[in-house]
């Protein structure tokens, strides 16, 4: 018989970067010399110290169990110790954090938690394109944030109609930002709150690269601004700070009511995570930090060399605020130059308007990657078509 995918699937936005992979992996295959620089996946391995906690925890049978249904309080404790250090921001770690499978899934369930259909969720344009799929499942609307060059990449609240704003119920957030890698300062947060509040729109801050802090600069936390936790959640990633991306673990944390609901439904999901993995993540929130600031300085160098790279080539680029470059491109196509740069140089990047209209005329730029593949990159876009002034 001729089963029928329920229409909720068939509506979700389709990957662009799969299609890219695989023809990437193609090209490989070939025997071609492909410099990926599209995805953010980290290239360096998991510190040794998390690794050996890992192996250790998984020998103790007592965690070959199943674990309470919401995470073990041990992490969540871990993760408001973690706070508290960072950022001097205090959490309940029974009613105000919960532990994800990833960021990436909770930052889809919260729209679900959050949201019915007709609702309007106001989206940062570009974002991260993982923040749309649970905005369709939930049957709701997005209106965009625009995030642009003249504004410093923050979204300007006074544009938005009255309208739009008595029907908004969830609003993303995300810096260090993905794709542009803009940062945010204190008082735009506190202006945010102050917008969330007398609107009643949650907001939902995307902190997965928080702990990488460019140039001596800790990145401000949402949660740092007066009011915060009445209005927001803030999502934390293990996978950039430790490289744990393969690991699958992060982290939710403020409001106790959003909280609560993602619980519920993280119930019917997954139940927990495997406890030799929330184990290993709290010897990476509590043991030594001196890993995350090694990696620091290791992107930092990556961002120097390929700025001053691509500025010596011609670029007019912005220097990077987190791990991802963002770069103009000339006539503006980002998909066809995208396109050309790979079949032509073997450059692999993402093109702005995968993240949506306001990216277009933009790629970005992964700088997971080890130096002397950036240089070769570098050398590559050099030869290739350069935006004229």
């Amino acid at each position: 018989m001729r089963i029928e995918i329920a229409r909720r699937l068939l509506e979700l936005p389709r990957s662009s970067f799969a299609t890219t992979i695989g023809r990437i992996d193609q090209l490989v295959a070939a025997g071609e010399d492909v410099v990926n620089l599209c995805q953010g996946n980290p290239d360096l391995p998991t510190p040794p110290h998390i690794v050996e906690s890992l192996r250790s925890q998984a020998l103790d049978p007592a965690n070959h169990r199943y674990p309470s249904f919401s995470g073990l309080l041990e992490l969540k404790d871990a993760v408001a110790r973690w706070y508290a250090a960072h950022y001097r921001v205090e959490l309940d770690p029974g009613s105000e954090v919960a532990i994800l499978f990833g960021a990436k899934a909770g930052l889809v369930e919260i729209s679900q938690c959050l949201l019915n259909p007709g609702d309007v969720c106001l989206m940062p344009d570009p974002a991260f394109p993982d923040y749309w799929a649970g905005v369709v499942l939930a049957k709701a609307h997005m209106h965009p944030l625009p995030l642009l060059r003249s504004n410093g990449y923050l979204p300007d609240y006074s544009a938005l109609g009255p309208d739009v704003c008595e029907r908004a119920r969830l609003m993303f957030l995300n810096y260090p930002n993905n794709p542009v890698s803009a940062t945010a300062p204190l008082e735009f947060y506190q202006d945010t709150v102050r917008f969330a509040a007398e609107h009643r729109v949650v907001v939902a801050s995307d902190f997965a690269y928080g702990a990488l802090g460019f140039d001596g600069e800790v990145p401000v936390s949402f949660l740092q601004a007066d009011g915060a936790k009445d209005v927001g959640v803030e999502f934390i990633s293990l996978s950039k700070m430790f490289n744990m991306a393969g690991w699958r673990i992060g982290a939710v944390v403020g409001n106790p009511e959003v909280i609560a609901a993602i619980n519920l439904l993280q119930e019917h999901y997954y139940v927990s995570l495997p406890p030799f993995i929330q184990r290993a993540a709290i010897t990476a929130l509590t043991g030594p930090q001196d890993c995350v600031r090694e990696l620091t300085s290791i992107y930092e160098r990556r961002r120097d060399l390929f700025v001053d790279g691509v500025r010596q080539a011609g670029w007019d680029i912005d220097v990077p605020r987190s791990i991802f470059a963002w770069l103009p491109v000339p006539g503006g196509d980002s998909v066809a130059f995208a396109e050309e740069l790979l079949e032509r140089s073997k450059v692999a990047v993402a093109p702005g308007r995968w993240f949506g209209a306001h990216g277009e005329g933009f790629v970005r730029v992964s700088l997971l990657a080890p130096e002397e593949r950036l240089r070769e990159a570098v050398a590559r876009l050099t030869d290739a078509r350069v935006p004229q002034p």
